[in-house]
């Protein structure tokens, strides 16, 4: 193997994990919304792959595609720096809109009581909450569409360091070089989500929430929405 690409192979698998753990919006996701939605350990997991898969995959063809009909390393740059725009622009969308629904249904959660005067002047007082009452019908469609708003969100997110760091300056070797170093990086990139995600996972079901389970939505949205503005205004 040439100096070079060995070089560039070893920092594929520093950058992949380095740029993975730094970056909030790889993992926070997937670990507040399997825990307000309960979804299990597997389908968790099979949500973060495909995610991870998305997200790495768009950078890998964007270069690829770049490379190959000679696109300058700048411009595709700036197109993945659009891009992330893009993603975290929908990661304060998605995020805010989910922290809205959710403080609304908690709202309409709340038990409160009401009087009523009866025949004969017997007072008689009850206890309800709005939410049967008010439940959209497409709350269900909402709720099962969460995992491909998230991989939407994580195609357009790009993955900054892959082709000005390694993919062009490897393919000025040969284009085999220029593979190697991106499944390098896709790989550690995604098992660092997974690992992560794994981490808290398991983590988290030691604890007792209970005491903060009604509030797990808002919790949700709030931390995706904190990951878009991450993402937008911090650079992480």
């Amino acid at each position: 193997m040439d100096n070079s690409i060995a070089i560039l192979s070893v920092t594929a698998v520093s950058l992949g994990f380095i740029h993975t753990l730094l970056g909030p919006d790889h993992y926070l996701p997937f670990i507040v919304l399997s825990q307000a939605k309960n979804w299990s350990l597997r389908k968790t997991m099979w949500i973060t792959f495909f995610c991870g898969i998305g997200h790495v995959l768009s950078s890998v063809l964007l270069g690829m595609a770049g490379i190959l009909v000679g696109v300058s390393v700048s411009r595709l740059v700036d197109v993945e720096s659009f891009r992330g725009n893009i993603a975290a622009w929908l990661f304060i969308a998605f995020g805010l809109v989910y922290l809205i629904i959710s403080i609304r249904n908690l709202v309409r959660k709340k038990k409160h009581t009401h009087s009523h005067f009866h025949l004969g002047g017997e007072k008689h007082i009850h206890e309800h909450n709005h939410q049967d009452e008010h439940t959209h019908i497409h709350q269900t469609d909402v709720v099962s569409t969460t995992p491909w708003i998230l991989f939407l969100i994580f195609v357009f997110g790009p993955c900054e360091p892959l082709i000005p760091i390694l993919m062009y300056p490897a393919a000025e070797n040969n284009i085999g070089g220029t593979i190697l170093v991106s499944v390098l990086f896709s790989v550690v990139t995604i098992a660092t989500m997974m690992t992560i995600v794994l981490a808290f996972k398991l983590g988290l079901s030691k604890i007792n929430l209970r005491p903060v389970e009604k509030y797990s939505h808002v919790i949700a949205g709030g931390m995706i929405l904190f990951s878009g503005l991450a993402i937008q205004f911090l650079g992480l």
